[in-house]
């Protein structure tokens, strides 16, 4: 019994040893602090805390304090996120005891100077979504955030060479200086009217018709928006299915500490240009406000280029408590613009300034109403609904006969009208919650969007003015359809943190989409002196309802705070559109077998964390596109030559986007924070092609819109207030259709895109309440073009702009 019991004392002791060591090896410490207003040191309420982007994650309580337990030792990097505030980045360092850290937010009313203190994404103007952002699951994604105001660019015309040349392979369309329509595409995805991207405001849809018209003629202007948020073809699962991914324009935000702020904006430039841009933001209690109020006018660089353009937005946000509010915001948009028509190769090399057509018109206005609410049950939960409208119309007169050269006849123009009512309702629930003792986050959501579009085309006047009226609305009407669409979509994502440094992030996404074309196409035949010999009219309903389902996975790995290795896979779809449909074009037909595309997307990066000296974003990229949609000439029975739209067939495209940037000069002498240099690169290598095609000569070509080198660089150099860039753009030849034509011939809407390079210079200088910009585009005054158009505002070939002159003053009071 004596032996028994010291045996047992014996067993204790090295049991309580043990436990004692394995408790003291692995010790968990606690990282807490609290977050104070840089301006007066007061308590920052409702700030969520980001440990290592996004791992764990805490909200700041009514005296701005956070607590992060259970921690073992190490280096943590942590990130805010106010809407009050600009954001901070500080790293602690754990070692064998708690820590203790407080953190100074600036207010987003202070200069630039005093930013760049706390705010590690102000040096460049460019930054990247965190993991968990908003309402949004970004990790493994391939995404970028444009700054506008930390940009030295010309905002005024909404200039998207300078506003995103640091958005890697970016194929932009530039036919217009007045930044009316923004035309961006890329990795071989048609740049018209964006129309590859799912484009928002402020988190809701404002094209035409997000799957039945998904094009863009509506786009806010650069002054007025906070930031530009930009995910590749990832965004599929929670935005929507197309090819190009998510382009999300931030409004500015009201101004938080200020009952009223007002900044007046006045812009002159070269071609008569003219923009007066206004803005009124503040907050009175529980109320804020931001509103704005924009002219903009101009004669373009070609003649018949004059347009005018209105907008005008209003956001009402009124926060019940610290964790739950309601937002109202307007957009109404308006402009009329004259339209120079496109040219042959021959009349281009002639003069690419040349305008044959004075009576082309086109006309837009834009009506979004959206409403948004947002509570926060606690830290860990939280909830989003939008509920957004469209009420809208673009008409388009003009003459615009395939053969580009002939003279205006001065007979009936073409007019097609458009008119759009459109609603939808998003929801998103946002939960972090434990799992296997790790941080994981899930998002859940639905949408409901109803669209209904009708056009009608027929016979306009033979005038010259914007006359928007058909001349006969009986035999004149070419075609008069009706386009409902309804959409039903449901998505989750959920990211499964696996430690510290890796995350797995799967996503999946329903969709049920029903769409119907109602109406009639006719043909109207006339004699030579113009009389109607004969007219048919022929009645048309078809639907097209289907459902599937998308699945995509992400990785991210990060090795260190410094570096994030990121991979995903996402499916990707694009329904037909209503132009796919039905058109009434003399030149053109539509394949009665056409379907919608599908493929898949491929991301594999590397890429660093925000730091003040340096970033950088390395990525290699699969794009497979199934019946991939495009035109192809051919020849009918009387050897007209005519385009057939339908699917072209399957499009294969891989390349290496690659984005970096460093203040050189701060490098070089960090203690000097008034000087700074930074040098960007931005290089998108490209090669594309078409695996498998039914039409005789396509297999093995390039595919369309898709140059083999996408270069953008610069530079930006400041001292204090004073600040310059130079920006120098170069693409390689491109083609404009799948048979890989050179020659445009008498419409001149397919053939080769030629190589252009284009340099740009900008300058600003802030000096007490005032600002003063300058911008100088196309410095070499260089001829060239990014376009070939179908149609509107074509057909032909259609000119960029020459060299221009821009002068802006701002005044903020």
């Amino acid at each position: 019994m004596f032996w028994a019991a010291n045996k047992i004392v014996s067993l204790s002791v090295v049991f309580f040893g043990s436990f004692l060591y394995s408790t003291a090896t692995l010790a968990q410490y606690q990282l807490s602090g609290t977050v104070q207003s840089r301006q007066d040191s007061s308590a920052v309420k409702s700030c969520i805390i980001y440990l290592n982007n996004g791992n764990r994650t805490a909200q700041t309580d009514s005296l701005g304090q956070f607590t992060f337990s259970n921690l073992p030792n190490g280096t943590y990097v942590l990130n805010t996120s106010s809407p009050d505030f600009k954001a901070a980045t500080q790293t602690v360092k754990l070692t064998e005891r708690n820590q203790f850290v407080r953190i100074y937010l600036a207010s987003r009313l202070e200069t630039l100077n005093e930013v760049t203190v706390t705010d590690k994404q102000s040096d460049f103007g460019f930054t990247r979504m965190r993991g968990v952002e908003g309402m949004g699951i970004y990790e493994g994604k391939k995404s970028e955030v444009i700054i506008p105001e930390q940009l030295v660019a010309n905002l005024s015309t909404n200039n998207a060479r300078q506003i995103y040349a640091r958005v890697a392979g970016l194929n932009i369309w530039e036919n217009e200086g007045a930044g009316l329509q923004l035309s961006i595409g890329g990795r071989g995805l048609d740049p018209n009217r964006s129309s590859n991207f799912n484009v928002r405001q402020n988190g809701y849809d404002i094209s035409a018709d997000a799957l039945g018209y998904p094009e863009s003629y509506y786009t806010p202007p650069i002054e007025a928006v906070g930031r530009i948020q930009i995910v590749r073809g990832a965004a599929s699962l929670q935005y929507g299915t197309q090819f190009g991914g998510l382009l999300n324009f931030v409004m500015r935000k009201p101004i938080a500490d200020r009952k009223f702020e007002l900044v007046a904006r006045q812009t002159v430039g070269s071609f008569g240009f003219y923009n007066a841009f206004t803005s009124a933001s503040g907050t009175v209690g529980k109320l804020s406000y931001y509103t704005f109020f924009q002219y903009k006018k101009g004669d373009g660089w070609r003649p018949n280029s004059h347009f005018t353009n209105y907008t005008a937005f209003a956001d009402i946000d009124y926060r019940f408590s610290e964790n739950t509010s309601v937002g109202f915001d307007i957009t109404q948009m308006s402009y009329l613009a004259q339209q120079p028509g496109g040219l042959t190769d021959a009349m281009f090399r002639e003069d690419p300034r040349q305008s044959n057509r004075e009576r082309n018109w086109f006309k837009v206005n834009w009506t979004m109403p959206a409403l948004h609410f947002d509570h926060k049950f606690n830290a860990n939960n939280e909830v989003n609904v939008r509920v957004f409208g469209l009420y809208a119309y673009r008409y388009s007169l003009g003459f615009r006969p395939n053969r580009v050269a002939s003279v205006d006849d001065n007979s009936e123009r073409d007019l097609i009208k458009g008119d759009f009512q459109n609603y939808g309702a998003e929801a998103r629930y946002l939960k972090r919650y434990q799992l296997a003792k790790q941080q994981a986050v899930l998002l859940v959501g639905t949408r409901y969007y109803h669209g209904y579009n009708h056009s009608i085309q027929g016979l306009g006047s033979t005038g010259k003015d914007a006359n928007f009226s058909f001349t006969d609305t009986d035999q004149g009407i070419a075609s008069d359809y009706q386009f409902p669409n309804r959409n039903v979509s449901l998505f989750a994502e959920n990211i499964l943190y696996v430690g510290e440094k890796l995350s797995i992030t799967p996503g999946v996404r329903f969709e049920y989409i029903h769409t119907t074309a109602d109406g009639f196409y006719g043909t109207v035949t006339r004699d030579l002196a113009g009389n109607i010999i004969d007219a048919t009219r022929t009645n048309e309903i078809r639907t097209n309802g289907r459902q599937f389902l998308l699945g995509g996975l992400g990785i991210s790995y990060k090795p260190t705070t410094q570096l994030d290795i990121y991979g995903n896979i996402s499916q990707n779809y694009r329904s037909i559109t209503f132009s796919d449909m039905r058109i009434a074009n003399p030149s053109s037909v539509i394949d009665p077998n056409l379907q919608d595309e599908k493929g898949y997307s491929i991301d594999l990066g590397i890429r660093s964390t925000q730091t003040t000296l340096y970033n950088f974003d390395v990525s290699a990229f699969y794009l497979n596109y199934n019946n991939r949609i495009g035109e192809v000439q051919f020849y009918d029975a009387n050897d007209r030559v005519l385009r057939r739209r339908g699917n072209i067939g399957q499009a294969v495209i891989m390349g290496l986007e690659s984005y970096a940037e460093g203040d050189f000069l701060r490098l070089a002498n960090p203690s000097n924070t008034n000087l700074s240099g930074v040098l960007f690169a931005n290089v998108a290598l490209i090669h594309s092609t078409y695996k498998a095609s039914e039409i005789a000569g396509v297999v093995g070509n390039q595919v369309e819109f898709v140059p083999n080198v996408n270069l953008k660089s610069g530079v930006r150099v400041g001292y204090k207030n004073l600040k310059a860039s130079f920006q120098y753009t170069y693409l390689s030849d491109q083609f404009s259709d799948a048979t890989n034509s050179r020659e445009g011939g008498v419409s001149a809407v397919i053939g080769l895109i030629p190589a252009y390079s284009i340099m740009d210079a900008s300058l600003s200088y802030q000096f007490s309440r005032f600002r003063l910009e300058g911008s100088l585009n196309n410095l070499a005054n260089r001829a060239y073009f990014t376009r070939r158009a179908t149609g509107y505002p074509g057909p032909g070939i259609l000119p960029s702009d020459g060299r221009g002159l821009y002068v802006t003053l701002q005044v903020k009071i």
